[in-house]
């Protein structure tokens, strides 16, 4: 990455971090995926239940492995292999009550404002109550000006991509391009924006100076 883009994630993710606070979470900046693992296994308590998102940030960065092999550490996994769709909602209902849930934003505005489109609602439920602390991985490509912005990104580009990556039989899937179908397998169902958390601290925002996820 040349210095000119070194240079303005520092000072785009500064200010973030600056507004973040202000609105009750944290923030931090790792300039690129390997320091930003490291730094968020660094953060899970010993002894600690870790619940895992379907975040495709976390997984280039081979983050689950390396938490699954963390002495006294429970990885709460729904997508261990070999699972059925219905086995799968337990371990999330479960992550619902972890000690530490890891996942990503749809999208962050510059303001500090959180954005999510989800499919079950499991994983913005969980980033808006029950885990004792979220840990969000947040590549500088998910940074928008402003909340309609973040919307517009979230529904006609990572939706699509999603729906592509997890074989959805939607259209979007097939062309690309969101058409608000009314598909019984749409995974853009639920929307959340956080703009404050009240337990000061529960969310912690690790911006990454790389491109990461959808």
């Amino acid at each position: 990455m040349d210095s000119h883009q070194v240079r303005w994630n520092e000072q785009v993710a500064k200010r973030i971090i600056e507004q973040l606070e202000k609105r009750g979470m944290e923030g931090s900046l790792a300039a690129s995926a390997a320091q930003a693992r490291e730094e968020v296994i660094a953060m899970i308590p010993q002894g600690s239940t870790v619940y895992r998102c379907g975040s495709m940030s976390a997984v280039s960065m081979d983050l689950w492995p390396r938490i699954a092999k963390i002495p006294g550490v429970e990885l709460i996994d729904p997508f261990q292999p070999g699972l059925s769709f219905e086995e799968s909602l337990e371990p999330r209902r479960k992550g619902l009550l972890a000690d530490v849930m890891i996942t990503s934003t749809n999208a962050i505005t510059l303001d500090g404002k959180l954005v999510n489109l989800d499919g079950l609602g499991n994983r913005v439920a969980a980033m808006i109550f029950g885990p004792k602390k979220v840990l969000l991985i947040v590549g500088m490509n998910k940074v928008v000006p402003d909340v309609e912005t973040a919307m517009a990104r979230t529904k006609h580009y990572s939706g699509p991509v999603n729906a592509m990556r997890m074989n959805i039989q939607t259209p979007c899937a097939e062309n690309g391009i969101c058409v608000d179908c009314k598909a019984p397998a749409r995974i853009c169902n639920v929307w959340s924006i956080i703009e404050r958390q009240r337990i000061k601290g529960r969310i912690h925002v690790k911006l990454v100076g790389e491109n990461l996820g959808y």
